[in-house]
């Protein structure tokens, strides 16, 4: 059963109902963009393994980063398909906002295939820097290794990945339908439990 928001967006004067998706589809397999199928393409990620190794660049640095060096912290990876829709400024508050509750042994961190210089235009017009914004503009190699890459507009499904302090992955939702939100609380609620566990 979809679960209706009201999200607020910060700077905003109106308030946007978005779905909230409780279930997944696998990577590597299609999601719906108001019911038309799109397929994922690349290799898919999968929970018990190591998150791949893939070149990020690094929005405020411009330097490449691969998240597999980022051991020692649970990773909370919110994937959208592009920062400045309505859907995806919706999930990039909310991890912002009310991931503001996670300890700071969860690095938050906003993945797409936006230019790293939309990441910080968005950035300071939301006020949300305690984000770590990666993108994948390049070559869409992040979303090649993961599964998460859609055919066609070439863009990141949307979705959010966990992993642990080893680098191994642990929660994976891959929102069904693009215009839908994912579970950002059930996504809240492991990743504290992994970082208790830690």
């Amino acid at each position: 059963m979809l679960i209706v928001v009201a999200v607020m967006f910060a700077g905003c004067a109106k308030q946007a109902k978005i779905a909230v998706e409780p279930g997944s589809v696998a990577p590597g397999s299609a999601v719906m963009k108001k019911g038309i199928p799109l397929t994922l393409s690349g290799t898919p990620v999968v929970v018990g393994e190591p998150l791949p190794a893939t070149r990020l660049i690094g929005s405020t640095t411009m330097k490449p980063v691969n998240l597999q060096d980022e051991q020692g912290k649970v990773l909370f990876l919110s994937i959208v398909p592009s920062i400045d829709t309505r859907v995806c400024e919706a999930q990039t508050h909310y991890l912002g906002e009310e991931g503001d509750r996670l300890p700071d042994s969860i690095k938050r961190i906003t993945i797409s295939r936006d230019t790293p210089f939309a990441h910080t235009r968005f950035a300071e017009a939301a006020d949300l820097d305690d984000i770590w914004y990666l993108s994948d503009y390049q070559e869409g190699a992040f979303g090649r290794s993961t599964g998460l890459l859609v055919t066609g507009p070439m863009l990141l499904a949307r979705s959010v990945i966990l992993v642990d302090e080893k680098g191994i992955v642990r929660y994976i939702q891959v929102v069904p339908e693009l215009t839908h939100l994912p579970d950002m609380e059930k996504a809240f609620a492991k990743a504290l439990e992994l970082a208790e566990n830690s």
